[in-house]
């Protein structure tokens, strides 16, 4: 059996979670006995069971790739989909039903919808997501599968006593507008809650990052900044050292760094999104995504309750994750097109 992964987006251009996710799953899968691939678009001689595309792969797509004998997985992350409104969601799927019905199939193909009726299966990384796929893009249930992302076994090597947490919040995230970290800084300054900000901008020279570092160099008593961490070992004694975590992001699918938190037993406190109390449930506060004098209470309030709140529940490792998909994958092969 040999996995092919694909994707659309190069890594050069945008890192962050979803750039981990398909790295550490193939390292897992690969551990477990998997072969994995990168798929090699300019080689016509490279050979495959099953495609797994991770993100939407169009219908077409799916098309050429059974005909050459090879299923199809596909793992969306629906970011935007599932931040929104119940409202705004039955929005959404009256347009496309809507477009559905009124317009050629040649039209509406380009936006990869019918790729959910035709990938041998789907991966969701959250229960909520499985709904919304079979809610608004009718994907079979039956060829559904829900697997939540997992994190390195560093985070989760912690079953000592708790540790002794000092005085910053951490946030760990990409320095961009969608994750509000300009927003969260303002309100920690407000409230007078030191916050630690690891991470990096998607370019140094975007007006959003050149914000947030005016920011950090103006208040540094209380925002600690030192750009990314990229070894485990200090992440991990930077989430054991935290007196919280902190991610008030407007979408979000599945926070990778929300979880090597929770792996760490750090107390969270997330932004009242549906994928986050579906995943933590009443072991995470949540936080209304508001204005800033809202959002520096709510951060107070976190402050001050953390030492007390429960702690969330362990996650998945990576190795975990790799032996569930390749049951998935197994169970595909075991079908016929």
């Amino acid at each position: 059996m040999k996995i092919l992964f694909d994707h659309s987006s190069p890594f050069l251009l945008a890192h962050g979670g979803f750039q981990v996710q398909i790295e550490q799953t193939k390292q897992a899968l690969e551990e477990v006995g998997v072969e994995v691939e990168f798929l090699r678009w300019w080689d016509a001689d490279q050979q495959g069971d099953i495609i797994h595309f991770f993100g939407r792969a169009g219908g077409a797509y799916v098309d050429f790739a059974h005909k050459k004998n090879i299923r199809v997985v596909m793992s969306e992350l629906l970011t935007g989909l599932g931040s929104r409104s119940q409202a705004e969601i039955a929005v959404q799927k009256i347009i496309i039903d809507l477009t559905r019905a009124c317009f050629p199939a040649a039209y509406w193909a380009k936006m990869g919808w019918d790729a959910y009726s035709k990938a041998d299966r789907i991966i969701a990384g959250t229960t909520w997501e499985s709904e919304l796929m079979q809610r608004v893009f009718r994907a079979p249930a039956e060829r559904l599968a829900v697997v939540p992302i997992g994190v390195s076994e560093e985070f989760l090597a912690n079953g000592g006593p708790e540790p002794h947490r000092g005085k910053y919040l951490v946030c760990v995230a990409t320095i961009t507008e969608r994750k509000r970290i300009v927003e969260t800084v303002l309100a920690a300054i407000e409230a007078r809650t030191p916050l630690w900000v690891i991470g990096r901008p998607y370019s140094e020279t975007d007006p959003y990052a050149q914000k947030f570092f005016a920011l950090a160099n103006q208040h540094s008593d209380i925002i600690r900044y030192e750009g990314p961490i990229q070894d485990r070992y200090q992440l991990v004694r930077a989430y054991r050292q935290a007196r919280g975590f902190v991610l008030l992001s407007t979408q979000e699918s599945f926070s990778l760094a929300a979880l090597e938190a929770a792996g760490c037993k750090c107390p969270l406190l997330l932004s009242d999104l549906r994928w986050a109390r579906t995943v933590f449930k009443d072991t995470a506060m949540y936080c209304r995504i508001g204005d800033i004098n809202l959002t520096a209470k709510e951060l107070r309030q976190f402050y001050e309750a953390a030492p007390s709140l429960i702690r969330p529940a362990k996650p998945l490792s990576w190795i975990e994750v790799g032996r569930r998909l390749k049951k998935i994958y197994e169970d595909v092969l075991s079908t016929s097109l």
